[in-house]
C-alpha cells in the first residue's frame, strides 16, 4: 500500500518531462505541491491543477519570496538546462543555470527551515568515459561537458550546505530517462525522439554506426525513485539506472516491433567526442533505498509510442 503525504512540497522544473509526472504522482499521494518552472522547455498543460504555480526562474531574486510565503518541507530540484550540447556552446549560461541557479534555491532552503532538498542529477555526464561497466557510483569523475561539469559542481554545494548549515540532501544521478512528456529538443531524449518519428511518418537519423549504448529508465520508475529518496535518511548521490546496455540499433527495432513494421532511418556523420558506452550500477539504490526498475525497455516503448500517438499533434 503506498504512503500518502499531508507534506508541502516545491518541484522546480514541475511543468517539465520528469518534474510533472512527479507532481502528478505526489498530489495523488496527497501532498500539497507547488511548482517552480520559468517555461523556457516545460509546458503549462503538463501542470497539474491540483498544483500551485510559479512562473519563475530559478534564478530570480522572487524565488526567495516564494519560500517564505509557502514554507514548504521538502524541495525536488529539477529545473534544469538540460542540453549538453547547448552547455557546450555557451557554458556560462549553463553555469548560471545550473549552478547559481541552484545556489538560489539552496540558499532558500536554509533560510526557509526545508526539511531536505531532492536533486535530479545525472549519470553518464559525469562520469564520462569509464572502464567499469556498469560504473559505481565511487568511479572517478571525468566530465567531458560543461552540463556534466556543473552537474558534479552542484552536488560538491549540496555536500558544502549540508556541511555547514545541516541542509539533508540526496542525489540521484540518473542515466538515460524516457516516457511520456518527454521534450523533443532534449539531448538525452533519442528514445522519444526515435518514437515521436516514427509515429509521424519520419525518417530518424543515427551518428555514426548506432552502436552507441546506454541503459535506459522509464519516468515512472525514475518518479518512484525520487519518492522513495525524500523518506530515506541517506545523505550523498546515487545511480538510479537498469544496468542493461541498448544501442541505438535495439532501440529501433523495439520500435519497429512495437509498431507492427520497420522503423526507417538512416546513418548521419558521428558526433566527436560522443560517449561510446554509458551503463551505470544501480547497486546502491537497490541497497539503500529498496529501488529496482519495474518497467522493462520494450514495455517501455510501447507505452511511450501509445501517449505520442494520443499527442501526435503535440511536441
Amino acid at each position: 500500500m503506498q504512503k500518502n503525504f499531508k507534506d508541502k512540497i516545491l518541484v522546480t522544473g514541475g511543468a517539465g518531462f520528469i518534474g510533472s509526472n512527479l507532481v502528478d504522482e505526489l498530489i495523488a499521494r496527497g501532498a500539497d505541491v507547488v511548482v517552480i518552472d520559468n517555461l523556457f522547455s516545460g509546458k503549462k498543460e503538463y501542470i497539474n491543477e491540483k498544483a500551485k504555480f510559479f512562473n519563475l526562474d530559478i534564478t530570480s531574486d522572487g524565488i526567495e519570496k516564494v519560500f517564505e510565503s509557502e514554507k514548504f518541507d521538502y524541495v525536488f530540484h529539477l529545473a534544469a538546462q538540460i542540453d549538453v550540447r547547448k552547455s557546450v556552446a555557451d557554458p556560462v549560461f549553463d553555469n548560471k543555470v545550473n549552478v547559481l541557479g541552484g545556489i538560489n534555491i539552496l540558499n532558500a532552503c536554509v533560510k526557509n527551515n526545508v526539511k531536505k532538498i531532492i536533486f535530479s542529477s545525472t549519470g553518464g555526464a559525469i562520469y564520462g568515459d569509464t572502464d567499469v561497466i556498469p560504473t559505481p557510483e565511487g568511479h572517478v569523475e571525468m566530465p567531458v561537458s560543461p552540463y556534466g561539469i556543473h552537474k558534479l559542481t552542484f552536488e560538491k554545494y549540496l555536500n558544502y550546505y549540508n556541511k555547514s548549515n545541516g541542509l539533508d540532501y540526496i542525489a540521484l544521478r540518473f542515466s538515460n530517462v524516457y516516457g511520456p512528456r518527454q521534450y523533443k529538443g532534449g539531448e538525452a531524449g533519442v528514445v522519444s525522439i526515435f518514437i515521436d518519428n516514427a509515429v509521424n511518418g519520419k525518417e530518424s537519423v543515427i551518428n555514426g554506426d548506432g552502436k552507441q549504448t546506454r541503459d535506459y529508465v522509464y519516468v515512472a520508475d525514475i518518479v518512484n525513485a525520487l519518492i522513495l529518496a525524500m523518506e530515506n535518511s541517506y545523505t550523498g548521490g546515487m545511480n538510479i539506472a537498469t544496468e542493461e546496455e541498448r544501442n541505438l540499433l535495439e532501440i529501433l527495432d523495439f520500435i519497429g516491433k512495437a509498431m507492427g513494421g520497420k522503423v526507417d532511418y538512416k546513418h548521419g556523420p558521428s558526433v566527436l567526442g560522443e560517449q561510446m558506452r554509458s551503463c551505470l550500477s544501480a547497486s546502491r539504490a537497490k541497497e539503500i533505498l529498496g529501488w529496482k526498475p519495474f518497467v522493462n525497455l520494450e514495455e517501455g516503448i510501447k507505452l511511450t509510442i501509445n501517449w505520442s500517438r494520443d499527442n501526435k499533434n503535440g511536441k
